[in-house]
């Protein structure tokens, strides 16, 4: 299944359902899908939960890294620079999903 996935119910005229991206990767770092036509659920709230988890983490690493490095070690900024580049693969999958989850809102011209 494409990240363009989208089905309709034969003859029901309901709205289209798409595939969210999930903000976490399968074990073997591919792209995690959800489908699901409610946008409460229980899947989808610990989604958002996470998203919003995310988001923080990077705000948090970002005031960290500005803290240290002025002094950083070599070591030290080898280390941050892998957590930031991990924080910023999160943000940029947050950004994605919520990115075609407005573009298929109508709610949003």
């Amino acid at each position: 299944m494409g990240a363009g996935f989208e089905s309709r119910e034969p003859d029901t005229g309901q709205r289209l359902r798409e595939a969210r991206l999930l903000p976490w990767a399968s074990l073997e770092g591919k792209s995690s899908y959800l489908i699901t036509d409610d946008r409460g659920g229980r899947l989808s709230r610990l989604a958002d939960i996470a998203e919003a988890t995310q988001l923080d983490m990077g705000a948090r690493l970002l005031a960290h890294a500005d803290d240290m490095l002025p002094d950083a070690t070599e070591t030290q900024l080898r280390f941050l620079t892998e957590r930031l580049t991990e924080a910023l693969r999160d943000i940029l999958r947050v950004v994605e999903s919520r990115e075609r989850r407005t573009r298929g809102c109508a709610c949003h011209t």
